[in-house]
């Protein structure tokens, strides 16, 4: 695959010209507060570097799922408050809508390197739209606040899975570049599928194992050891006969993850289970809950209305002693309801346990979305890691072997 970089933009030449960055700044919010700024901070190089180069950015995101119109809960008015708290100097100013009147006014008003940030992307619903021409009519509005001499960069590594407007087709209109966050991200993500440097750990967790299920299929035979955590442990505990209680299970791909399991014991993968769960009474912060053994959680004092929110302390030593030989190790998705104190012990073991890694020279990598929330909730610097990717899904499809249009539009 050969992409052309922001390097090669840059020295082209982008002073007075208009260039369009797709960034990531869908974050989490509190409110009308950012709760993590992690990816605004990963997309503050590229747009940095173009600003500084004396281009005219127009800079296009997407926060959060709106229905193709305007939410005032999903506008990105607090990721660029944060953006402009970040670099002042930026002069960072969000348009009132993505390519209307208000945008084209604002991009027409637009000095030498500052930075216009259009309305969500999905406050229009030819963004995601399954009808290619839908999605080109849109894209079209965009390229067209470039002027003649536009270009555009893709600087968003976790909406690169999506054939999106802002994504896939505004490449086919406009010269089309590389960022230097999709860079590294590829970069990472090749040393996780080509020649890795074994022993090759892999934390799964989060709430759902189809989710997962692709990724864990390829990764059998690749990686040495996967290590099960999170909502999606309880289907792996009823796939080996256990009752789970009111815990979440996908009942539906208990027989894929049997046939995961004999699969991984021939091809020289072992999968590590939890052995102790911690069981709430309910889902809240303040539940009742207790320590049981992975293949008794009916027969704790919730019976089978327990729900298990967190691997147990047993567990949590069993996965860190297993990460410590790591050579290279991939996480993605927290080990329980991280959000909740009483439920976040087994998250922050694991994450610690990637530290220390990290530290004695092994490569590590923290998938993004959840993961990478977590480990800032929990009081982790992000160097503590190799890499806190922002890919999320982009991540997870990259290590399935599927192919990224957001990727295969930048060829040229």
């Amino acid at each position: 695959m050969t992409l052309h970089t922001l390097s090669e933009l840059i020295d082209e030449g982008v002073r007075g010209r208009y260039v369009l960055i797709r960034s990531d700044l869908n974050v989490p919010l509190d409110g009308s507060s950012v709760s993590d700024d992690g990816r605004i901070r990963a997309s503050l190089p590229g747009i940095k570097a173009l600003a500084d180069a004396g281009a005219k950015v127009l800079l296009s995101a997407h926060l959060g799922r709106p229905k193709g119109t305007p939410e005032a809960k999903y506008s990105l008015a607090p990721a660029v408050a944060r953006l402009a708290e970040l670099a002042p100097g930026l002069n960072a100013t969000l348009a009132a809508d993505t390519t209307g009147p208000a945008a084209k006014a604002a991009a027409a008003a637009l000095a030498d390197g500052s930075v216009l940030v259009l309305e969500n992307v999905r406050f229009d619903a030819r963004e995601t739209s399954k009808n290619d021409a839908e999605r080109a009519s849109f894209a079209a509005e965009l390229a067209a606040l470039t002027g003649d001499n536009g270009a555009y960069v893709d600087d968003a590594f976790g909406a690169v899975h999506r054939k999106h407007a802002s994504v896939y087709d505004i490449a086919k209109l406009l010269p089309s570049y590389q960022g230097d966050l999709v860079r590294t991200e590829l970069e990472v993500l090749t040393r996780l599928t080509t020649d890795t440097e074994r022993p090759y750990v892999v934390v799964l967790g989060g709430s759902k194992v189809s989710d997962k299920l692709a990724v864990i299929d390829n990764l059998i035979g690749k990686a040495d050891t996967i290590l099960v955590g999170g909502g999606m442990l309880f289907t792996f505990l009823a796939a080996q006969g256990h009752k789970v209680g009111a815990s979440l299970l996908e009942t539906e791909q208990i027989p894929v993850v049997k046939d995961y399991l004999k699969r991984a014991e021939a091809a020289g993968t072992t999968f590590v289970l939890p052995t102790d769960i911690v069981v709430a009474g309910r889902f809240a912060a303040d539940a009742d809950h207790e320590v049981v053994a992975a293949d008794l959680i009916e027969a704790s004092s919730f019976g089978a209305s327990g729900l298990g929110l967190d691997i147990g302390p047993v567990s949590g030593a069993a996965f860190a002693a297993a990460i410590a030989p790591a050579k290279t190790a991939f996480w993605n998705g927290p080990m329980g309801v991280f959000e909740f104190p009483a439920f976040a012990e087994g998250t922050r073991v694991v994450a610690a346990a990637l530290a220390a890694t990290t530290a004695k020279g092994g490569f590590t990598v923290v998938g993004g979305g959840d993961s990478a929330s977590a480990v800032r909730t929990l009081g982790f610097t992000d160097d503590a890691f190799g890499h806190i990717s922002t890919g999320g899904g982009a991540s997870l499809e990259f290590l399935e072997g599927k192919e990224l249009p957001g990727l295969s539009a930048l060829e040229r």
